[in-house]
């Protein structure tokens, strides 16, 4: 006799505007204001900004300035990524109370895979509830949660009734309201992706539904599988306890442009010492360096190098993206400089790590 196959019941948690939210929290003067986290310099950039700010189209990744353009009143507060940090190990904690499936996203959201959960609560919905009930009461602060059988669909209703709301997906809801959900607000479909669909003639998930699977592809490479599935409500991605981060890395933003080595020296040796007290934390090195740079006219560009043995020590990652530095072209003035660790593994023994790092000082120099 054939088994039936259990629909999965997954839940995306998404805390509300949490930078911002925490610093509302702890300075009660901040409530009700629009604020940005991330400093008030003209050359920074907007780490989270609260709802209130939101409705002037102040948004994260903005510049401080052009955030300070569309609002005027906007008060700017310092970043206090400690302080973010506890809240979010709390949350996490919480997460783990009802399932171990649960695979943290970022600092602030996380997939939960409670088809098989520690309350036996049938309900994966009753438990969304919980969580948010017991987030507002605990943290003080407001969560809201996508409710699905799969990532793609629960990530895509967390978003639907924020902040502070919860939307549930069935399976046969699933179709009639992917048919209507506009293109840009697919999760995955970027903006540059939407932008292009839409020349396409694709406008929402009805249209995207109607071209087929090879001229995705044919458009826009191998993501084409993903979209023609996604539209599709098909998502086998499990929710994964152990995710591995790909990357960490640091970046300043300089006051005023850098023009010359001995500034960039400097500056990438204080990234270097951040970077390798991120790696130290997390107990991780990375085989693969990558050194970004963005002039004063915004143009990006990068570099990479991988070694055959992981990287974290302060001075090896400067020697290695000074090696990088080189190069690159010095065209003008440089805002802003970046050094990144990818193809992360954990440093089991620290010690051991030590005579890797003797010799990949010789290697790079």
């Amino acid at each position: 006799m054939k088994r039936e196959k259990k629909i999965r019941k997954i839940i995306h948690m998404d805390m509300d505007a949490f930078y911002a939210s925490v610093e509302q929290l702890d300075f009660p003067e901040l409530r009700g204001k629009p604020i940005a986290v991330g400093g008030g310099t003209q050359r920074g950039v907007v780490a989270a900004a609260s709802y209130e700010a939101r409705k002037y189209g102040v948004r994260s990744a903005m510049s401080n300035a052009e955030a300070l353009r569309r609002c005027p009143h906007i008060i700017f507060v310092k970043s206090r990524s400690r302080r973010y940090k506890e809240i979010s190990q709390k949350l996490m904690a919480m997460f783990h109370e009802y399932t171990d499936l649960v695979e943290p996203l970022s600092i602030d959201e996380a997939f939960l895979d409670v088809t098989e959960n520690k309350k036996e609560e049938p309900y994966a919905m009753s438990i969304a509830e919980e969580i948010r009930s017991r987030v507002k009461k605990e943290f003080g602060l407001t969560v809201s949660a996508g409710v699905s059988y799969n990532k793609f669909l629960a990530k895509t209703a967390s978003d639907v009734n924020k902040p502070d709301g919860m939307f549930v997906i069935t399976p046969k809801r699933t179709q009639q309201f992917l048919d209507i959900l506009p293109i840009r607000r697919f999760h995955g479909v970027g903006k540059v992706t939407a932008k292009k669909m839409t020349r396409l003639g694709i406008e929402n998930g009805k249209d995207l539904k109607e071209f087929l699977e090879n001229d995705l592809v044919r458009h826009f490479g191998k993501v084409g599988h993903f979209y023609y599935n996604i539209v599709r409500g098909i998502d086998n991605r499990p929710v994964q306890a152990d995710r591995v981060r790909k990357s960490i890395g640091t970046e300043e933003t300089f006051l005023t442009d850098i023009t010359d080595r001995e500034q960039v020296v400097e500056a990438l040796e204080e990234i270097a010492k951040e970077l390798n007290r991120r790696a130290m934390q997390k107990n991780v090195g990375g085989y693969t360096i990558t050194l970004k740079v963005k002039y004063s006219d915004f143009k990006k560009i990068s570099r990479s190098r991988t070694y055959g043995k992981p990287i974290y020590r302060t001075k090896a990652i400067e020697n290695a993206s000074l090696f990088l530095w080189d190069k690159i072209p010095m065209e003008q003035g440089i805002r802003l400089l970046g050094i990144t660790l990818s193809k992360l593994v954990a440093l089991s023994s620290l010690s051991a790590e030590k005579q890797i790092q003797k010799d990949l000082f010789s290697e790079i120099g």
